[in-house]
């Protein structure tokens, strides 16, 4: 049996590609709310960005949902089926992140955002930003993969400007806030946010993995 009769009996390649961009592009939009989030400081703000962010947070989740129901129904895939679904629950993951960060502002209402919050989350933004370049590279990866290694390098640097950030932030709280509960409330916050950073790296060690197999 030769390929070309082979390939007509199977299913087309879904659009794997297009989805995974679609994720990307759900974080990148919880990111940009996120920062209106932490420059306006205010509870009632706060309260309506938790929900157009938790919006987005459902759209990655039905997107994440939509790659599975592909990989169970396609015989075909670009990469390896394991590596797809890491992928799209990491994507998903960096969103949900910042949907938790966003609930802990609304439910702790710290008395002031610091600006360090601020700083943090525009780091996130960038992350998101270079993981939509990155994803875009995937469907010609096989051809050529020296941008999207550019790229998962920018997500590591990126993740330690953040740590640089987090650190700092910790330095600062522990020295001038008196409030114990504030200090609570705050580093719990800027933790989920720092995590979301780390996932955001992981995305890129995916993606490196991928290159390793096919690029």
């Amino acid at each position: 049996m030769n390929n070309s009769f082979l390939n007509s009996l199977t299913p087309k390649e879904p659009k794997f590609f297009p989805i995974l961009k679609q994720m990307a592009d759900v974080m990148l939009v919880a990111s940009n709310l996120m920062i209106e989030n932490v420059e306006k400081g205010d509870h009632e703000s706060a309260i309506e960005y938790n929900k157009k962010i938790k919006e987005q947070e459902k759209i990655g989740d039905r997107l994440s949902t939509k790659v599975f129901d592909e990989l169970n129904t396609t015989f075909i895939t670009p990469f390896d089926r394991e590596d797809i679904h890491h992928l799209a629950n990491r994507l998903d993951d960096v969103t949900d992140r910042i949907n938790s960060c966003s609930k802990r502002i609304v439910l702790y209402n710290p008395k002031k955002m610091p600006q360090s919050a601020v700083e943090l989350a525009k780091v996130l933004r960038d992350c998101t930003v270079c993981i939509g370049k990155a994803v875009d590279e995937l469907d010609v990866l096989k051809k050529s993969s020296k941008k999207i290694k550019e790229y998962c390098i920018e997500l590591h640097d990126l993740e330690n400007k953040a740590d640089d950030v987090y650190e700092q932030f910790l330095i600062d709280l522990f020295e001038n806030e008196k409030d114990a509960i504030e200090v609570i409330k705050l580093k719990e916050i800027m933790s989920e946010l720092e995590k979301a950073t780390d996932i955001a790296e992981q995305v890129g060690k995916i993606i490196q993995t991928i290159i390793v197999k096919y690029a």
